[in-house]
């Protein structure tokens, strides 16, 4: 299909859009329906005729991009596709997203192409959060006049967004559409919309990558059971009673397309998609990550010494020595601060400071966003049992020198300043608890995603990577309370440092990475975070992995023999080809 064709049919769709009146989510449905009986480009006539055409072009479609889990597996899924096509095209990668933020640099390939469209960020960066909360944490009812008016003002903005995305998507030939989450975790609505409208109407290829689906933590209140916890995402049934609005929205999360591939990254979400919503198990798969081959590198103390002395420099603001902050002052300025997210280590009092590189820091990573589901707080309170009494706390009370960090790397979303706040009042019980020789050596560093700082080229310093970030780490902690994949235990099995992990919701996907199924020589060592009170047992356990290094050793040989037998950069290049080959299969 010529380009005069492709603007043929972005002309008729907004010729369509522009002439309907909308007043309710029934009319929205009513479009959608007008456009699945769109003409669009006829299918290739061959499996190498598709190929060529999505060589031409391939765009990845997010809320934002920086250093969070998704846009580290766009980075992935990007050099992967480069590679199956070779080094001829490799100018064809798009990345479309309504916000990249400064650490997106520290990942994405300075050759990829950036679309920037304005109103397709999500959750309360959409509109300021106006319409998310409107729809998922306000009530809505049927037929009344709020109703009619978010259904005419979102679908307004999924056409303002549409003529954006078609007119990038036709002027670059872009053959191959990747959305990350925008399909299945409704982050914003109106981006969804216009998604569903270009696809159907120009007939584009649609890999619709599903990391989160908003059923997974969240169901209906009236269905939990009598003293149920709420889940995280139960908010997004809050209006499951407004029928027209809910039918829409189920529909649309997924879309199942005419040239649609559901791509999961787990077994579970693609068994529901089949048994629940009805998908044709030809239209369902799942992807697999990688890890590449640096972070199976071996490497030796002063690498790791290394990595914390660069860490000590943007944590401190170009110096080799970390000046902590108050905690005190830290939170009285906390709303200033959310705005701004610079790099911190925090401390009991404002006259401490830390050396990163020395051997009587124990190092604790949490290499993750604060987000309330990561219960991050409870890697303070395992800290604070560790040092109550025991072997770590006899240890820091023979060896002065001795301190404890807990490192955070992502940054804190504005709608999670509560969750931070939480985390902070955590480590104010730590500190009011236990002795001031103890509590002024444990330390809180928030590092909000960077991983350089201008120092580094006047010191001849390389940017941190993720290679570099796992290197600082003594122990991994990753409590978290759901996940759809949990990165951060392949990633640290990779680089052999030990990880301390909840057995997270759906089990079923934490049995998956950690490999419960399969042989002894593949399954991941980790130590179990556990719920509710810490057993002497496992604090005996903990303090043993800090303190004994031959006890990290022994990990580290087996764990990274099992990552180079499930997680290779060529079994994902190979996922991708089978992903195609079925994508063409399917399409109409």
């Amino acid at each position: 299909m010529t380009f005069a064709d492709k603007r043929k049919l972005l002309e008729k769709l907004t010729s369509l859009l522009a002439e309907v009146q909308v007043s309710s989510w029934a009319d929205i449905a009513q479009v959608i329906e007008q456009l699945q009986q769109f003409q669009h480009q006829p299918k290739p006539r061959s499996f190498q005729e598709f190929l060529n055409i999505i060589d031409h072009g391939t765009a990845y479609l997010t809320f934002a991009i920086g250093l969070d889990g998704v846009s580290i597996e766009i980075a992935k899924y990007a050099r992967a596709l480069e590679a199956r096509r070779g080094t001829a095209n490799l100018s064809d990668v798009h990345l479309i997203t309504g916000d990249f933020q400064p650490q997106a640099d520290n990942l994405m390939k300075e050759r990829w192409h950036r679309f920037k469209i304005d109103g397709i960020n999500g959750w309360d960066k959409w509109a300021g959060g106006k319409y998310f909360d409107a729809l998922y944490r306000q009530d809505l009812e049927e037929s009344s006049q709020i109703s009619s008016e978010l259904a005419a003002q979102i679908f307004q903005q999924g056409v303002d967004i549409a003529e954006n995305l078609g007119d990038y998507l036709v002027v670059n030939n872009i053959g191959l559409l990747i959305p990350i989450n925008v399909a299945s975790n409704p982050g914003n609505l109106a981006l969804s919309l216009a998604l569903v409208f270009v696809t159907e109407a120009l007939g584009i290829f649609v890999l619709n990558s599903n990391h989160d689906f908003y059923w997974e933590g969240g169901m209906p209140p009236g269905e939990r059971q009598p003293g149920e916890e709420p889940g995280v995402r139960d908010h997004f049934f809050r209006n499951a009673h407004h029928k027209s609005f809910f039918s829409l929205f189920q529909s649309l999360y997924p879309w199942n397309g005419r040239r649609w591939l559901q791509v999961n990254i787990n077994t579970l979400q693609s068994h529901r998609l089949i048994d629940e919503f009805g998908f044709p198990l030809e239209r369902v798969t799942e992807l697999t990550t990688s890890v590449g081959d640096k972070l199976l590198e071996e490497f030796t103390s002063e690498d790791v010494k290394s990595a914390r002395l660069r860490m000590a420099h943007i944590l401190s603001n170009g110096k080799p020595v970390v000046k902590v902050r108050a905690l005190e002052k830290h939170r009285l300025g906390l709303r200033n601060w959310m705005g701004k997210q610079k790099p911190y280590v925090i401390g009991a009092h404002k006259n401490l400071s830390l050396d990163l590189t020395t051997e009587r820091l124990i190092y604790l990573l949490q290499p993750t966003r604060v987000v309330a589901r990561k219960r991050i707080e409870r890697d303070v309170e395992l800290i604070h049992a560790l040092l109550r009494t025991g072997p770590l706390r006899e240890e820091f009370d023979a060896d002065p020198e001795c301190r404890i960090l807990l490192h955070i790397t992502g940054p804190t979303p504005r709608e999670h300043r509560h969750d931070l706040s939480t985390i902070l009042q955590c480590y104010e019980e730590l500190i009011e608890d236990l002795p001031p020789s103890i509590g002024e050596r444990v330390f809180l560093a928030f590092s909000v995603g960077r991983e350089e700082h201008p120092v580094f080229q006047e010191k001849g310093f390389a940017p941190l990577n993720i290679t570099d970030l796992y290197r600082l780490a003594t122990a991994v902690l990753f409590p978290s309370e759901t996940e759809g994949r949990g990165l951060p235990i392949i990633e640290s099995a990779a680089i052999g440092v030990p990880i301390i992990s909840s057995r997270y919701s759906p089990v079923e996907v934490f049995d998956g990475v950690i490999g419960e199924h399969l042989p002894e020589e593949q399954r991941i060592q980790y130590i179990e975070f556990p719920e509710g009170e810490f057993s002497q047992a496992f604090l005996g356990q903990v303090a043993d992995l800090l303190l004994r290094p031959e006890i990290k050793t022994r990990w580290q040989a087996h764990n990274r023999k099992a990552i180079r037998l499930r997680y290779s950069d060529d079994a994902l290049r190979a996922s991708f080809q089978n992903l195609l080959q079925q994508l063409y299969e399917i399409s109409e």
